[in-house]
Protein backbone atom coordinates (compact mmCIF):
# COMPACT_ATOMS: atom_id res chain seq x y z
CA UNK A 1 0.00 0.00 0.00
CA UNK A 2 1.17 3.39 -0.77
CA UNK A 3 0.45 6.11 1.52
CA UNK A 4 -1.17 9.56 0.05
CA UNK A 5 0.89 12.31 -0.38
CA UNK A 6 1.31 14.45 3.20
CA UNK A 7 1.15 18.06 3.73
CA UNK A 8 5.09 18.39 2.65
CA UNK A 9 4.27 16.82 -0.99
CA UNK A 10 0.91 18.65 -1.83
CA UNK A 11 -0.92 21.61 0.27
CA UNK A 12 -3.71 20.06 2.28
CA UNK A 13 -6.63 22.60 3.41
CA UNK A 14 -6.51 22.29 7.21
CA UNK A 15 -9.13 24.48 8.70
CA UNK A 16 -8.00 23.41 12.21
CA UNK A 17 -5.25 26.11 10.84
CA UNK A 18 -7.45 28.92 9.91
CA UNK A 19 -7.99 32.11 11.08
CA UNK A 20 -10.92 32.73 13.17
CA UNK A 21 -12.25 35.93 12.73
CA UNK A 22 -14.61 36.07 15.70
CA UNK A 23 -11.17 36.34 18.39
CA UNK A 24 -9.34 38.47 16.55
CA UNK A 25 -9.22 40.74 20.02
CA UNK A 26 -8.55 37.89 22.47
CA UNK A 27 -5.78 40.13 24.37
CA UNK A 28 -7.64 42.40 24.82
CA UNK A 29 -10.54 40.03 26.92
CA UNK A 30 -11.16 40.77 30.44
CA UNK A 31 -11.02 37.53 32.81
CA UNK A 32 -14.61 36.44 32.20
CA UNK A 33 -15.03 37.03 28.40
CA UNK A 34 -12.02 35.65 28.05
CA UNK A 35 -12.97 32.01 30.04
CA UNK A 36 -16.40 32.22 27.81
CA UNK A 37 -14.96 32.17 24.66
CA UNK A 38 -12.70 29.16 25.01
CA UNK A 39 -15.77 27.40 26.85
CA UNK A 40 -18.07 28.19 24.05
CA UNK A 41 -16.09 27.49 21.54
CA UNK A 42 -15.57 24.16 23.33
CA UNK A 43 -19.62 23.36 22.44
CA UNK A 44 -18.01 22.65 18.62
CA UNK A 45 -16.22 19.70 19.86
CA UNK A 46 -19.16 17.56 21.05
CA UNK A 47 -21.36 18.48 17.76
CA UNK A 48 -18.32 17.54 16.00
CA UNK A 49 -18.59 14.07 17.79
CA UNK A 50 -21.95 13.56 17.20
CA UNK A 51 -21.72 14.24 13.72
CA UNK A 52 -18.89 11.67 13.74
CA UNK A 53 -21.05 8.56 15.36
CA UNK A 54 -22.17 6.50 12.47
CA UNK A 55 -18.41 5.91 11.92
CA UNK A 56 -17.53 5.59 15.34
CA UNK A 57 -20.42 2.85 15.72
CA UNK A 58 -18.52 1.00 12.52
CA UNK A 59 -15.57 1.07 13.76
CA UNK A 60 -16.90 -0.36 16.93
CA UNK A 61 -18.59 -3.29 14.36
CA UNK A 62 -15.24 -3.88 13.07
CA UNK A 63 -13.25 -4.27 15.91
CA UNK A 64 -15.31 -6.01 18.40
CA UNK A 65 -14.58 -9.51 16.63
CA UNK A 66 -10.53 -8.51 16.16
CA UNK A 67 -10.87 -7.76 20.49
CA UNK A 68 -13.06 -10.75 21.48
CA UNK A 69 -10.54 -13.31 19.63
CA UNK A 70 -7.63 -11.39 21.56
CA UNK A 71 -6.64 -8.81 19.70
CA UNK A 72 -5.01 -5.65 21.50
CA UNK A 73 -5.86 -1.95 20.81
CA UNK A 74 -2.83 -0.40 19.58
CA UNK A 75 -2.87 3.53 19.61
CA UNK A 76 -0.33 5.93 17.68
CA UNK A 77 0.02 9.79 17.79
CA UNK A 78 2.49 12.60 18.09
CA UNK A 79 1.99 15.30 20.56
CA UNK A 80 -1.43 16.50 21.68
CA UNK A 81 -3.10 13.08 19.80
CA UNK A 82 -0.30 10.95 21.16
CA UNK A 83 -1.10 11.95 24.55
CA UNK A 84 -4.62 11.60 24.74
CA UNK A 85 -4.15 7.70 23.21
CA UNK A 86 -1.75 7.23 25.89
CA UNK A 87 -4.07 8.22 28.66
CA UNK A 88 -7.43 6.54 26.98
CA UNK A 89 -5.07 3.17 26.54
CA UNK A 90 -3.74 3.54 30.56
CA UNK A 91 -7.51 4.53 31.92
CA UNK A 92 -8.76 1.05 30.58
CA UNK A 93 -7.02 -1.08 33.18
CA UNK A 94 -8.53 0.02 36.04
CA UNK A 95 -11.79 1.02 34.61
CA UNK A 96 -12.53 -1.92 33.06
CA UNK A 97 -9.72 -4.54 34.47
CA UNK A 98 -8.76 -4.21 30.68
CA UNK A 99 -4.84 -5.98 29.96
CA UNK A 100 -2.96 -3.29 29.44
CA UNK A 101 -0.83 -5.78 27.24
CA UNK A 102 -3.37 -5.27 25.22
CA UNK A 103 -3.91 -1.44 24.87
CA UNK A 104 -0.43 -0.48 23.54
CA UNK A 105 0.33 3.34 23.10
CA UNK A 106 2.96 4.37 20.52
CA UNK A 107 3.84 8.01 20.69
CA UNK A 108 6.32 9.84 18.30
CA UNK A 109 9.68 10.40 20.64
CA UNK A 110 8.73 7.75 22.94
CA UNK A 111 8.06 7.73 26.46
CA UNK A 112 10.02 11.48 27.06
CA UNK A 113 7.59 12.60 24.45
CA UNK A 114 4.55 12.14 27.16
CA UNK A 115 5.81 14.72 29.36
CA UNK A 116 8.00 16.97 26.40
CA UNK A 117 8.40 18.43 22.98
CA UNK A 118 10.73 16.21 20.71
CA UNK A 119 11.44 18.18 18.17
CA UNK A 120 11.09 16.48 14.48
CA UNK A 121 9.74 13.10 15.89
CA UNK A 122 6.30 13.42 14.49
CA UNK A 123 8.38 14.25 11.06
CA UNK A 124 9.39 10.37 10.87
CA UNK A 125 7.18 8.48 9.13
CA UNK A 126 9.59 5.62 9.27
CA UNK A 127 10.20 5.69 13.11
CA UNK A 128 5.99 5.27 13.41
CA UNK A 129 6.41 2.33 10.93
CA UNK A 130 9.44 1.02 12.96
CA UNK A 131 7.68 1.36 16.32
CA UNK A 132 4.84 -1.10 15.07
CA UNK A 133 6.72 -3.63 13.95
CA UNK A 134 8.11 -3.31 17.53
CA UNK A 135 5.27 -3.83 18.91
CA UNK A 136 4.82 -6.86 16.66
CA UNK A 137 1.31 -5.86 15.66
CA UNK A 138 -0.48 -8.11 13.49
CA UNK A 139 -4.24 -9.20 12.00
CA UNK A 140 -5.55 -10.04 15.10
CA UNK A 141 -4.99 -6.25 16.22
CA UNK A 142 -6.75 -2.85 15.91
CA UNK A 143 -4.68 0.49 15.28
CA UNK A 144 -5.99 4.03 16.02
CA UNK A 145 -4.47 6.59 14.44
CA UNK A 146 -4.55 10.07 15.59
CA UNK A 147 -3.94 13.31 14.41
CA UNK A 148 -5.87 16.56 14.30
CA UNK A 149 -3.83 17.48 11.07
CA UNK A 150 -4.43 14.35 9.48
CA UNK A 151 -1.22 14.29 7.80
CA UNK A 152 1.43 13.78 10.25
CA UNK A 153 4.15 11.67 8.88
CA UNK A 154 4.77 9.62 11.99
CA UNK A 155 1.06 8.53 11.69
CA UNK A 156 0.78 7.88 8.50
CA UNK A 157 3.78 5.81 8.95
CA UNK A 158 2.53 3.58 11.31
CA UNK A 159 -0.80 2.89 9.46
CA UNK A 160 1.17 2.04 6.41
CA UNK A 161 3.07 -0.53 8.59
CA UNK A 162 -0.16 -1.65 10.42
CA UNK A 163 -2.22 -2.07 7.08
CA UNK A 164 0.58 -4.25 5.53
CA UNK A 165 0.94 -6.49 8.27
CA UNK A 166 -3.14 -7.09 8.34
CA UNK A 167 -4.39 -5.10 11.28
CA UNK A 168 -7.61 -2.86 11.72
CA UNK A 169 -6.79 0.80 10.63
CA UNK A 170 -8.72 3.53 12.70
CA UNK A 171 -8.03 7.29 11.69
CA UNK A 172 -9.21 9.89 14.02
CA UNK A 173 -8.44 13.42 12.00
CA UNK A 174 -9.97 16.79 12.53
CA UNK A 175 -9.45 17.87 9.01
CA UNK A 176 -11.76 16.12 6.49
CA UNK A 177 -10.29 14.97 3.16
CA UNK A 178 -7.15 14.62 4.81
CA UNK A 179 -4.22 11.69 3.66
CA UNK A 180 -4.95 10.02 7.50
CA UNK A 181 -8.47 9.88 6.57
CA UNK A 182 -7.58 7.98 3.26
CA UNK A 183 -5.40 5.62 4.39
CA UNK A 184 -7.08 3.44 6.91
CA UNK A 185 -10.11 0.85 7.05
CA UNK A 186 -12.23 3.09 9.08
CA UNK A 187 -11.89 7.02 8.84
CA UNK A 188 -13.42 9.15 11.74
CA UNK A 189 -13.64 13.00 10.84
CA UNK A 190 -13.67 15.41 13.44
CA UNK A 191 -14.59 18.76 11.92
CA UNK A 192 -14.20 20.96 14.44
CA UNK A 193 -13.09 24.26 12.29
CA UNK A 194 -10.49 27.13 13.77
CA UNK A 195 -9.39 27.06 16.89
CA UNK A 196 -9.94 30.37 19.27
CA UNK A 197 -5.81 30.69 19.42
CA UNK A 198 -5.24 30.06 15.81
CA UNK A 199 -3.42 26.48 15.36
CA UNK A 200 -3.72 25.48 18.65
CA UNK A 201 -5.20 21.77 18.53
CA UNK A 202 -4.79 20.99 22.27
CA UNK A 203 -8.08 23.16 22.60
CA UNK A 204 -11.63 21.92 20.76
CA UNK A 205 -9.65 19.82 18.36
CA UNK A 206 -8.02 17.65 20.99
CA UNK A 207 -11.53 18.08 23.28
CA UNK A 208 -12.83 16.28 20.39
CA UNK A 209 -10.80 13.39 20.22
CA UNK A 210 -10.71 12.82 23.78
CA UNK A 211 -14.33 12.58 23.42
CA UNK A 212 -13.96 10.08 20.71
CA UNK A 213 -11.87 7.55 22.40
CA UNK A 214 -13.99 7.53 25.51
CA UNK A 215 -16.68 7.22 23.24
CA UNK A 216 -14.87 4.77 21.51
CA UNK A 217 -13.50 2.47 24.06
CA UNK A 218 -16.45 2.65 26.06
CA UNK A 219 -18.80 1.34 23.70
CA UNK A 220 -16.03 -1.38 22.68
CA UNK A 221 -15.78 -2.62 26.69
CA UNK A 222 -19.93 -2.50 27.01
CA UNK A 223 -20.23 -4.83 23.89
CA UNK A 224 -17.21 -7.00 25.37
CA UNK A 225 -19.58 -7.77 28.64
CA UNK A 226 -17.09 -5.31 31.06
CA UNK A 227 -20.50 -3.66 32.04
CA UNK A 228 -24.07 -4.98 33.43
CA UNK A 229 -26.26 -2.09 32.46
CA UNK A 230 -24.31 0.68 33.30
CA UNK A 231 -22.45 -0.59 36.35
CA UNK A 232 -18.65 -0.66 35.55
CA UNK A 233 -18.53 -4.04 37.09
CA UNK A 234 -15.04 -5.17 35.51
CA UNK A 235 -13.86 -1.80 37.94
CA UNK A 236 -9.98 -2.89 39.29
CA UNK A 237 -9.84 -2.72 43.04
CA UNK A 238 -6.66 -1.11 43.24
CA UNK A 239 -7.47 1.43 45.77
CA UNK A 240 -9.67 1.88 48.87
CA UNK A 241 -11.61 4.39 46.91
CA UNK A 242 -12.60 1.78 44.06
CA UNK A 243 -12.97 -0.99 46.81
CA UNK A 244 -15.51 1.19 48.06
CA UNK A 245 -16.78 1.82 44.59
CA UNK A 246 -17.37 -1.67 44.19
CA UNK A 247 -19.23 -1.87 47.26
CA UNK A 248 -21.52 0.38 46.18
CA UNK A 249 -21.64 -1.70 42.64
CA UNK A 250 -22.45 -4.58 44.17
CA UNK A 251 -24.95 -3.51 46.25
CA UNK A 252 -26.93 -1.61 43.99
CA UNK A 253 -26.66 -4.87 41.53
CA UNK A 254 -27.72 -7.45 43.87
CA UNK A 255 -30.17 -5.53 46.08
CA UNK A 256 -27.81 -6.47 49.37
CA UNK A 257 -26.77 -4.97 52.32
CA UNK A 258 -23.36 -3.40 52.23
CA UNK A 259 -21.82 -6.24 54.65
CA UNK A 260 -23.22 -9.11 52.42
CA UNK A 261 -21.79 -7.27 49.29
CA UNK A 262 -18.18 -7.02 51.06
CA UNK A 263 -18.27 -10.56 52.09
CA UNK A 264 -19.35 -11.67 48.37
CA UNK A 265 -16.26 -9.73 46.84
CA UNK A 266 -14.00 -10.85 49.70
CA UNK A 267 -14.82 -14.36 48.24
CA UNK A 268 -14.85 -13.24 44.37
CA UNK A 269 -11.30 -11.59 44.81
CA UNK A 270 -12.87 -8.17 44.50
CA UNK A 271 -14.58 -8.74 41.20
CA UNK A 272 -17.62 -7.24 41.03
CA UNK A 273 -19.06 -9.55 38.33
CA UNK A 274 -18.46 -12.62 40.20
CA UNK A 275 -20.03 -11.15 43.19
CA UNK A 276 -23.14 -10.42 41.38
CA UNK A 277 -23.53 -13.74 39.90
CA UNK A 278 -22.91 -15.14 43.27
CA UNK A 279 -25.48 -13.13 45.09
CA UNK A 280 -28.08 -13.16 42.35
CA UNK A 281 -27.75 -16.82 41.67
CA UNK A 282 -26.80 -18.29 45.23
CA UNK A 283 -23.77 -19.90 43.81
CA UNK A 284 -20.41 -20.40 45.24
CA UNK A 285 -17.32 -18.36 43.91
CA UNK A 286 -16.45 -21.43 41.68
CA UNK A 287 -19.99 -22.19 40.35
CA UNK A 288 -20.37 -18.21 39.60
CA UNK A 289 -17.09 -17.94 37.86
CA UNK A 290 -17.32 -20.90 35.64
CA UNK A 291 -20.74 -19.71 34.93
CA UNK A 292 -19.32 -16.53 33.96
CA UNK A 293 -16.61 -18.19 31.98
CA UNK A 294 -19.47 -20.06 29.52
CA UNK A 295 -21.03 -16.71 28.84
CA UNK A 296 -17.82 -15.16 27.67
CA UNK A 297 -17.73 -12.82 30.37
CA UNK A 298 -21.10 -11.29 30.12
CA UNK A 299 -22.76 -10.68 33.37
CA UNK A 300 -26.61 -10.21 32.22
CA UNK A 301 -26.21 -13.50 30.06
CA UNK A 302 -24.93 -15.33 33.20
CA UNK A 303 -27.81 -14.49 34.92
CA UNK A 304 -29.77 -15.77 32.27
CA UNK A 305 -31.20 -12.24 31.62
CA UNK A 306 -30.18 -12.94 27.90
Amino acid sequence: MTIPPTSTSIPVQRSTEALDPNHADLDRLDPLALVQAFADDQRAAVEAVRSATPALARVVEAALPRLESGGRLVYVGAGTSGRLGVLDATELTPTFSWPPERAVPLIAGGERAIRQAVEGAEDDAAAGANDVRAANVGPGDVLIALAASGTTPYVLGAVEAARSLGALTVGIANNPGTPLLAAVDCPVALDTGPEVISGSTRLKAGTAQKIALNTLSSALMVRLGKVYGNLMVDVRTSNAKLEDRAVRLTCHGAGVSESEARAALAQAGGSVKTALVMLRLGLSVQEAEARLAAAGGHARAALGEG
